[in-house]
């Protein structure tokens, strides 16, 4: 069984060999002198029997992780589900999410159901499968077919098993006090950040205070074709204390919503 560490470890490397934005902002605030905090991670599914959350949780439960909240994304048709460590409060946490695919066209269940039918589902069960990639073929066409009804589904189509974002802790910051600092740092250094719904998503009062690049373009390998297509992008977190002292852990899904558009073209 792997560690949490060796789990977080190669979805660190996965995402930032697609996404080196990730790793230029983690340099820039290491060179501050910062000690960077991952606060979660955010992972994309569909509901499918084999690859929806009940099935994929399986692998970071045996990890010692267990369900601390529920969301629905109405407007974008997802379930999600945060979970946390249950002994270690420091490991980060793990955002999953999934499309609810019969709320979609025939055409878009046919393409999910052909990009399910290419996973062996014994495969799920293994410890490496959420940093896998894309374990399917998957043509431009149907890409764009679903990029037509949901970005959320051709992004995962796209992309498959990996770290849709990484989250910088601002809580763990030393240099920066508040995310507007860290967004102008963000901005400054030629970095684009999601604007929907502003710069920043949620209030000190809702206890969750989050912003975030926009995914740069990679050339991704299709079946038929190579495209350019947005990828990954990165995440900032300000979490504010509860009555009981203790900072919240949960997630406002109508911020939650916004961050989702991160990775759509700009």
């Amino acid at each position: 069984m792997q560690t949490v560490e060796t789990f977080f470890g190669h979805l660190w490397q996965q995402y930032t060999d697609i996404n080196p934005q990730a790793h230029a902002i983690h340099a820039l605030l290491e060179a501050r002198g910062e000690t960077v905090v991952n606060d979660h991670v955010a992972l994309r599914t569909f509901n499918t029997e084999k690859l929806g959350i009940d099935r994929l949780s399986k692998i970071f439960e045996d990890m010692g992780y267990e369900n601390r909240g529920s969301y629905d994304f109405t407007a974008k048709q997802l379930n999600a589900y945060h979970f946390e460590h249950c002994d270690n409060p420091n490991h980060p946490k793990i955002f999953i999410s999934e499309l609810i695919t019969e709320s979609f066209s025939e055409k878009l269940q046919d393409i999910v159901k052909r990009i399910d039918d290419q996973v062996d589902a014994d495969d799920v069960f293994a410890a490496d499968f959420l940093y896998t990639g894309r374990p399917w073929d998957l043509t431009f066409t149907d890409y764009i077919a679903l990029l037509q009804e949901s970005e959320y589904a051709a992004w995962t189509a796209a992309f498959g098993y990996r770290a849709n974002h990484f989250t910088v802790s601002i809580n763990h910051l030393t240099t920066f006090f508040d995310i507007d600092s860290l967004n102008e740092f963000i901005l400054e250094n030629g970095f684009a950040l999601n604007e929907s719904g502003g710069l920043i998503k949620g209030t000190p009062e809702q206890l969750l205070e989050q912003s975030s690049t926009m995914a740069p373009m990679v050339n991704l390998e299709f079946s038929d074709v190579n495209h350019l297509i947005p990828s990954c992008f990165y995440e900032f977190a300000k979490r504010y204390p509860m009555a009981s002292g203790k900072l919240y852990q949960g997630f406002i899904a109508a911020s939650a919503d916004k961050i989702f558009e991160s990775t759509n073209s700009m």
